[in-house]
């Protein structure tokens, strides 16, 4: 569920909002400047594998972030989320990620930094 977000489109990617739109442009900037390099979009993490308990069989649980890229000058790899508002299931996700993924932390992107 997105929360008043209005899609955009650019570079033919449909994006959920327009603040995920404004800073894919961004990146795009600084990857084409070489500040950054490896931009994905909507990178999936595993976070709990799929499981049969009795005859229920669980799915796995992934936590798809809105960017990754290798920062060049901070020599690591930086996950993005663009963010508006914070859902119980998001903060969720986060710390199961960053316990999951100790070397890798969400940098949240809000609409006021931009």
């Amino acid at each position: 569920m997105k929360y008043h977000n209005k899609k955009t489109k650019i570079d033919g990617i449909i994006f959920d909002s327009k603040l995920e739109a404004k800073r894919y442009t961004e990146l795009k900037m600084l990857e084409k400047n070489e500040y950054i390099k490896e931009l994905k979009l909507q990178p999936s993490y595993d976070l709990i594998p799929s499981f049969k308990k009795g005859n229920k069989i669980y799915r796995k649980t992934t936590y798809r972030a809105d960017f990754s890229y290798y920062d060049n000058k901070l020599n690591k790899t930086i996950i993005e989320d663009t963010k508006g508002f914070k859902t119980p299931v998001y903060m969720l996700k986060k710390k199961l990620f960053e316990y999951i993924y100790p070397n890798l932390t969400i940098v949240e992107i809000k609409k006021e930094w931009l």
